[in-house]
C-alpha cells in the first residue's frame, strides 16, 4: 500500500481523508498546510509541514503520492502547479469514495476527488484535479474540464460539457448538452437551460448572467 499525504487541513480535507481510509488503497501519512503548527491534527491526521517540506518528506516518509485536497478551484490549480514545479516526478492520485457508481468507459483524471453518493454514468470524461462532490450526478457522455468541481446535489443531463476551474454550486441542475464555459460560476439551485459563457456569474431559474468575473475571483 503506498503511502501519501493531503495538502490541505480543512474541511475539504476532513472529506477526503474518509475518503482515502474509508477506501483502503493508500497509506496517509499525514498532511501539508503552510498555515497550521507541525503536529496539528485534523481527523487525526498530523500536519507535517507545508508544500515546501515535501522533498524531504519523500525521503523520510517514502511517499509515493499527493493529492490536493484545496476546495477552490484555481487555488487548488495554483498549489498543484507548486508540486508540481517541486516535485516533478511524485505523482497525483485521486480518491473515490467506495459508494460512488461510476459507470462504464468512464475516465478519471489524476488528482481528482469522487465523493459519497457521487455517480458518474457511462462515457463521461472527468479531468485532473476534480471534485465531484457527495451525491452530484454527472450524466452520460459529458465532460468535466481539469480543475473542475461540482458541489454536493448537482444533476447533469447526459452531453454537458463543464469548461476547465468552472464551478457548480450545490443543489444546480444542468439540461441536457448545455456548455459551461471556462471559469464560469453557477449558482446554488439555479437551472440551467442554455449555454453559459466563460467568466461569468449566473443563477436563478431559469439562470440568467448576472455579471462577470476573472479567474481566481473568490465565490465560495
Amino acid at each position: 500500500m503506498d503511502n501519501i499525504v493531503i495538502v490541505g487541513s480543512s474541511g475539504h480535507a476532513k472529506v477526503i481523508i474518509d475518503i482515502v481510509e474509508k477506501a483502503g488503497q493508500y497509506r496517509l501519512i499525514g498532511l501539508l498546510d503552510r498555515f497550521r503548527q507541525i503536529g496539528e491534527l485534523t481527523s487525526g491526521h498530523a500536519v507535517l509541514g507545508g508544500e515546501e517540506h515535501l522533498p524531504d518528506l519523500i525521503q523520510t516518509h517514502q511517499i509515493a503520492g499527493v493529492i490536493v485536497g484545496i476546495g477552490d478551484n484555481f487555488v487548488r490549480a495554483q498549489v498543484a502547479a507548486r508540486i508540481r514545479a517541486l516535485c516533478p516526478d511524485l505523482p497525483f492520485v485521486s480518491a473515490i469514495h467506495p459508494s460512488a457508481q461510476i459507470g462504464k468507459g468512464v475516465s478519471i483524471g489524476a488528482g481528482t476527488v469522487v465523493m459519497a453518493g457521487a455517480c458518474i454514468n457511462p462515457d463521461t470524461r472527468v479531468g485532473e484535479h476534480c471534485i465531484v462532490n457527495t451525491r452530484a450526478s454527472l450524466d452520460h457522455d459529458s465532460v468535466l474540464g481539469d480543475y473542475a468541481s461540482l458541489a454536493p446535489g448537482v444533476t447533469t443531463g447526459g452531453g454537458c460539457n463543464i469548461g476547465p476551474y468552472a464551478a457548480i454550486s450545490i443543489g444546480a441542475t444542468l439540461i441536457h448538452r448545455v456548455e459551461i464555459g471556462e471559469h464560469a460560476v453557477i449558482g446554488a439551485g439555479a437551472v440551467v437551460t442554455r449555454s453559459v459563457a466563460p467568466h461569468v456569474v449566473a443563477f436563478g431559474v431559469p439562470a440568467n448572467t448576472v455579471r462577470r468575473r476573472e479567474a481566481g475571483d473568490k465565490y465560495l
